[in-house]
């Protein structure tokens, strides 16, 4: 059984490799300081099962499970922290399994144990349930692989029948999301302009008359001019004036 290390903390990391070598029939695959990291070490090492610590700088380890529900095979999780108040949260999301720590040996075999006989259709379920509050990252497959933008650097988001373009200043991604759920998750990062477009606060620059004398709004970043609907258009520009964008 493949298993990735994922803790913020060296000694914690070193801790865990040194348990899972004693392991019989545990192979470690990788370790990953941090939650982007993590993610490219699943995708490069294929793990069957990911050890996750919770409280992470940046993305966080709930946040990493939700991603990697975009993988075509997800591994098992079990989450290891140092705090018993995310209990609930961490079981919510179905993870194999929570561990505090320190973690002790037995506790850790027996966890081991619970994800390797979970079969497929458990497994589906578990991934299917995974959830938990705001992310800080947006996450496509593309090619096969995961690609994050991070919510900070996004411009717009457009939407076109079941996706959503993702804008960031240097790159585009497409994501099957609806358009209502992100502009509800993200309520103080976006401005709906149009039924089919949210851009971001911090890049809206003014508004101008585009060729057909409707007014579009310029946006930081990217030459790309989005139609303000007629409907929103008080609404946004209240929020400019006001200097809330």
């Amino acid at each position: 059984m493949k298993c990735l290390v994922v803790d913020d903390e060296a000694l914690a990391r070193e801790r865990l490799v040194r348990m899972l070598g004693e392991c019989v029939g545990c192979q470690v695959c990788g370790e990953a300081a941090g939650g982007e990291q993590a993610l490219r070490q699943v995708q490069e090492t294929r793990p069957d099962v990911v050890l996750l610590d919770i409280r992470m700088p940046g993305m966080d380890g709930l946040e990493v499970a939700r991603h990697m529900l975009n993988l075509e095979s997800a591994p098992a999780v079990i989450f290891t922290t140092a705090y018993g108040d995310h209990a609930l949260e961490a079981f919510e999301t179905q993870a194999a399994d929570y561990l505090l720590k320190p973690v002790h040996p037995e506790r850790l075999r027996q966890a081991l144990d619970k994800a390797q006989r979970l079969s497929s259709v458990q497994l589906e379920r578990i991934q299917a349930g995974r959830s938990d509050g705001r992310r800080s990252h947006l996450c496509a497959r593309v090619r096969g692989n995961l690609e994050l933008v991070a919510i900070e650097d996004i411009v717009y988001l457009q939407a076109d029948n079941k996706y959503v373009t993702v804008c960031a200043a240097d790159r585009q991604i497409l994501i099957e999301e609806s358009l209502k759920s992100l502009e509800q998750e993200f309520a103080d990062c976006f401005t709906r302009v149009h039924r089919s477009a949210l851009v971001a606060n911090r890049a809206i620059r003014g508004l101008e008359k585009n060729a057909d004398g409707h007014c579009a709004v310029v946006l930081e970043g990217v030459d790309t001019r989005l139609e303000v609907s007629r409907r929103l258009l008080p609404e946004v520009r209240k929020r400019i004036k006001a200097g809330t964008v």
